[in-house]
């Protein structure tokens, strides 16, 4: 009997013999190091691991992953990655890559593999800038953002990927942020174990040309009063001293300070089912609102898009038999071109 037993997989095994090329400092180290710690825990074979990326400075996550791995073309990763998955969908696929690359060029790649459902682990690094070719504003650059392309200032209204991620009908949407590694970890488990697209914005700091885009997020004097973590099933409680709270007011929601007469009884108690929810949450923003970290959203109910093209596939051959490609080139209308 062949041994099926797994092997016992630690982060190192994932680690490459590629010098890492990141900027000193760059919060791409810590989600590398997230993402070699969490695999071992998935119980699936190093060999079944692709790992796509397109262009920029996330987009050499491959090169470090003792993966199988592609570093395609900027803005197709989720061309080439629904590709794998339909050609071999035993696979586990991730796809890594920036802002600039899935949002602006690879926008409508992007949305539309969310829109199918495909069984693919995306991870957007979100730095707010485009590090690769030295500090452009990016898709989600605030609007104002003074760049070496837009020094009076953008006057773009950036996107916001958690909105277009719950738009497009993706079926697993979450946040988290480089520095917390243990966190991080915990959602892409998560998301690992999601049937469909799982979308995870990663805040992530480029030390270079956008410092401190999050330090709100990710502080110790300030992440607490900044964001607020998701708890399927829990009030929405932040604060410093747990003190704050999100409750509706109409069809609105606002930020309120317990006691006075308002308890937890009157906050909204987060659903990660509810898709209409996350739609309001993912629109809240720093500073007039915390800002969400966990999982926004999960549909555990739409089966993922290549399970249904390989159903259609096996249906197909049992109402018509294996094809011939020689009978189907010859076979209907044909006209013979002579000189």
């Amino acid at each position: 009997m062949p041994d099926t037993a797994l092997p016992t997989y630690k982060a190192k095994d994932f680690t490459t013999d590629q010098e890492v090329r990141w900027c000193p400092g760059c919060g791409d180290y810590a989600i590398l190091a997230a993402v070699r710690k969490t695999l071992p825990k998935l119980q699936t074979r190093k060999e079944d691991y692709v790992f796509v990326s397109g262009i920029g400075c996330a987009a050499r996550f491959p090169y470090y992953m003792n993966t199988y791995g592609m570093h395609s073309i900027h803005g197709r990763a989720p061309a080439f990655a629904t590709g794998v998955k339909l050609a071999n969908p035993q696979l586990d696929v991730w796809l890594a890559s920036g802002d600039g690359d899935l949002l602006s060029i690879g926008g409508n790649h992007t949305m539309h593999m969310m829109r199918r459902n495909l069984d693919i682990n995306v991870l957007l690094f979100n730095n707010r800038i485009y590090g690769l070719t030295k500090g452009q504003y990016s898709p989600t650059s605030e609007f104002g953002k003074k760049t070496k392309s837009t020094p009076m200032g953008s006057l773009d209204y950036p996107v916001n990927p958690l909105q277009l991620a719950i738009g497009t009908g993706c079926t697993f949407v979450a946040r988290s942020i480089d520095v917390d590694m243990k966190h991080l970890e915990a959602v892409m488990l998560a998301a690992a174990a999601h049937r469909g697209t799982a979308f995870i914005e990663i805040y992530q700091d480029c030390n270079i040309f956008n410092h401190q885009a999050f330090f709100y997020a990710s502080q110790k004097d300030t992440k607490a009063d900044a964001t607020i973590e998701l708890e399927h099933g829990k009030p929405l409680i932040f604060g410093a001293d747990r003190e704050k709270g999100i409750r509706f007011r109409g069809t609105k929601l606002e930020v309120v300070t317990l006691g006075n007469g308002i308890s937890e009884s009157d906050l909204v108690v987060h659903d990660m089912h509810d898709h209409g929810l996350a739609f309001l949450l993912a629109q809240m923003t720093h500073p007039e609102f915390p800002e969400i970290r966990g999982i926004l959203f999960q549909d555990t109910e739409r089966k993922p898009y290549d399970e249904l093209v390989h159903e259609q596939l096996e249906q197909a051959v049992e109402a018509h038999g294996h094809g011939d490609l020689h009978a189907l080139l010859h076979e209907g209308d044909t006209w013979e071109v002579t000189g």
